[in-house]
């Protein structure tokens, strides 16, 4: 039934399209053809407006996504739909002037439908291929080339609505189960360079997926670069401050990058190990990257204290009170880590765990981490996720490796969702939703 109410949809506005050449042909316009060529019109119209007659999704972004998509597929069809119609009005029919006058409106409103369909599309999209928009500019004048990049962007509006829409499926089909719902809080701690900002979160859309299945989400919101220390103690009372508010007896810990060193400091020497459950770095140095420690030996000291002072300056402004670049970044060398690997034993009863991801190729990610992974690569035999080493990340009893995607590996970024990108195999707010449960079904 779906399928022959499209094709009656295509009739219709292919009726519309070639009203000009049918009338011609018909030397006369009988009454029903005129009914029908009103419906089509109408119909076309509507169709713009309103593709789909129910939303296919509560969220109100996805909905225009698929109707965007919806046009912009059947904008495709009519196009190539329409190449063999008018080649075969071209050879039956002698009139040039009539066979003009349909391709000019047809064409036209072909258009306007391709046009609607690529800018609720764009609207609607979040998994933007810049190639694709630029392949548009290039080659929308362009006959038979100009259709390859409204597919490309159909097809990719498409897999980014299905992938959405199964999770959105998901979420819900496990609402009541509220898998996520941890017998303590949890607390997610930043690496170093970023803040928690409200409207750029650090953790992408995993926080949301997370608190969708039940779980009870904070976030340390130390300052973006500073000394372990320092960051430790900010992380500190954040802790105290969750277990007043809440009630709870401890907190779980999910730390990425630097942010896994300072709550391990925050843990061992300021004494939240009596309120900390569970620790679980995510792509932590927790042996120093060697390949900073090379990189400051090298870079002469005016550009370190230039770098240095303009970073400093600029968070200042964003919202940190005493932001110290060069301490943050030496301490993530393989030399200080040696040394805090001493100095910061790990408690008992806490349960530790450390995850990690690798790049395959510098392709698996954008600037600056496809520079990083060449700066890394001699650090560990077993790869790295464009900053750190695989044999520095993996550093208890228990830990594990993300497997390797087919097309790509999973970077530093990836492990935090900051490019908000729908990776194929690997999905990382699912990623969170499962290490969190397994945190519940641990009894964490």
């Amino acid at each position: 039934m779906k399928g022959f109410i499209k094709a009656l949809r295509l009739l219709l506005l292919l009726i519309l399209f070639n009203a000009v050449s049918i009338c011609g042909i018909l030397r006369k316009v009988p009454a029903a053809l005129i009914i029908v060529m009103g419906t089509a019109l109408i119909h076309g119209i509507y169709f713009i407006v309103r593709p789909q007659k129910k939303p296919v999704c509560a969220e109100r972004r996805l909905v225009t996504l698929s109707n965007g998509a919806c046009i912009l597929g059947y904008g495709i069809l009519l196009f190539l739909l329409e190449i063999p119609a008018w080649l075969i009005l071209m050879i039956f029919d002698q009139n040039p002037e009539r066979i003009i006058w349909d391709i000019i409106p047809a064409f036209f409103f072909i258009l306007i439908v391709v046009i609607s369909g690529l800018i609720r599309t764009a609207v609607g999209a979040r998994q933007h291929r810049t190639a694709n928009y630029i392949l548009l500019f290039l080659t929308w004048y362009l006959p038979f080339i100009n259709v390859i990049a409204p597919v490309r962007i159909y097809r990719q509006a498409k897999r980014e609505f299905n992938f959405e829409q199964a999770r959105h499926e998901l979420d819900d089909m496990r609402a009541e189960n509220q898998i996520c719902r941890t017998k303590y809080p949890i607390v997610m701690v930043h690496g170093i360079f970023f803040r928690d900002w409200q409207l750029l979160n650090y953790w992408g859309r995993i926080p949301k997926a997370l608190a969708k299945n039940g779980a009870d989400v904070s976030y340390a919101s130390q300052q973006s670069a500073a000394s372990i220390h320092q960051s430790a103690g900010e992380i500190a009372s954040h802790i105290e401050n969750v277990i007043k508010m809440t009630g709870a007896e401890k907190v779980n810990i999910i730390a990425h990058s630097k942010g896994g060193l300072d709550s391990r400091y925050a843990i061992s020497r300021l004494g939240m190990d009596k309120y900390v459950a569970s620790l679980t770095t995510i792509n932590t140095p927790h042996r120093g990257c060697k390949w900073a420690d090379n990189a400051l030996e090298k870079c002469p000291q005016g550009i370190k204290r230039f770098v240095s002072d303009k970073y400093n300056s600029l968070f200042k402004k964003l919202g940190d009170t005493w932001p110290d670049f060069m301490a943050g970044v030496e301490e993530l060398t393989a030399s200080s880590c040696e040394k805090f690997n001493r100095e910061v034993p790990d408690m008992p009863g806490i349960k530790y765990t450390s995850i990690m991801s690798r790049m395959v190729s510098p392709k698996s990610a954008g600037f600056p981490l496809n520079i990083g992974w060449f700066l890394a690569k001699k650090d560990s035999a077993k790869g790295n996720d464009g900053l750190v080493g695989v044999d520095s990340a993996l550093y208890w009893e228990d830990s594990r490796m993300i497997p390797d995607t087919k097309k790509r590996g999973i970077s530093h970024g990836d492990m935090i969702d900051l490019m908000r990108e729908n990776i194929e195999d690997f999905d990382v707010r699912e990623f969170y939703v499962q290490l969190v449960r397994e945190l519940k079904e641990q009894g964490y």
